[in-house]
């Protein structure tokens, strides 16, 4: 492998961090509003994996919508694409939908976009589909297939994605929401299985698909499968690795692995991802936002790829409602 100079990582990293910026403003105080009602001023990023409400099984920081978006408004995030936790025990979906809207639309302070759940197991699942686009104007749906008692392979889902197709909106899988090992041991939750997706999306050429949380199990041969068999996208929330954001894509250093494990662990082959197909994403208020910010400015990308990954490639994939 010919490593990449010191000078050319630090510039390129430097290049980062000067396109990232800093913070510009004081985050609000625990169980406060954020302050201010508009994007702040310079923000750029596009996250396109948070969520509102309350994980059950622990606390969170910034679960609190104010401070989450107090906390977004001060690493320059201009948008936010927001899920609900609520969507993933609760059976009144339409509540749920509703709720997330309302949050989004009062104390989102012009970032937060609301992407509703559907549960195609459940009856009359049509009607949340329609409500998600035409009473809430949502650009996009957020699934939890596992959590909410269906796989890819059900018939459903598929008519649920000719649906999402018909109506221009983005679908998100969430393929995982945890680490399997630090699940509550009466809620054990598998990942989402995404071998039958590549056959169901040639079935429907026009409908928009994103993998959320995808790089823990959708690796090696799956991911291979995904990136030339589909046009699928990709957030980063939980790619690991040093310069994890600079190999994964096509021009990235030859691949050497850190641990003679490496090939085996990730299925023996290393694919990468398009740079148009990759986006910014950081799982918060689960995962740390900064934890993602870090992926950028440790990996030596150019303007143009830091542009695609934090803005571009949102900004083309997501039709407003």
């Amino acid at each position: 492998m010919n490593p990449i100079p010191r000078r050319s990582f630090l510039k390129n990293s430097l290049v980062t961090a000067a396109a990232l910026g800093l913070p510009s403003r004081v985050p609000a105080q625990p169980g406060k509003p954020a302050t201010g009602g508009s994007v702040a001023a310079g923000a750029f990023i596009v996250d396109t994996n948070v969520n509102t409400g309350w994980w059950p099984f622990r606390h969170m920081k910034y679960s609190a919508t104010p401070d989450l978006v107090a906390k977004l408004r001060k690493h320059k995030i201009k948008r936010a694409w927001a899920g609900s936790y609520d969507a993933l025990f609760q059976k009144n979906i339409d509540s749920v939908n509703t709720r997330l809207a309302e949050d989004c639309r009062v104390n989102g302070g012009g970032i937060l976009v609301p992407f509703g759940t559907v549960n195609p197991a459940f009856p009359d699942w049509e009607e949340d589909l329609r409500r998600c686009h035409e009473v809430h104007k949502m650009p996009g749906i957020r699934l939890h297939p596992i959590y909410n008692g269906y796989t890819l392979e059900s018939p459903e889902f598929k008519h649920l994605l000719d649906g999402a197709a018909r109506r221009g909106l983005l679908v998100q899988i969430a393929i995982d929401m945890e680490d399997e090992r630090k699940q509550h041991p009466l809620v054990n939750v598998p990942a989402v299985d995404v071998a039958p997706l590549p056959d169901i999306l040639k079935q429907i050429p026009n409908v928009r698909v994103m993998l959320v949380n995808p790089f823990r199990h959708v690796r090696g041969a799956k991911l291979k499968a995904m990136v030339e068999r589909t046009d699928v996208t990709f957030e980063f929330s939980n790619l690991d690795g040093l310069s994890s954001v600079e190999r994964i894509l096509p021009d990235a250093m030859p691949w050497k692995p850190y641990h003679p494990l490496g090939r085996i662990l990730s299925g023996g082959a290393n694919p990468t991802v398009p740079l148009e197909r990759l986006l910014f994403g950081s799982n918060a208020p689960f995962m740390p936002l900064e934890q993602s910010l870090f992926k950028l400015i440790e990996s030596p990308l150019t303007r143009a790829q830091i542009d695609a990954l934090a803005f571009g490639n949102a900004d083309r994939i997501l039709v407003p409602a």
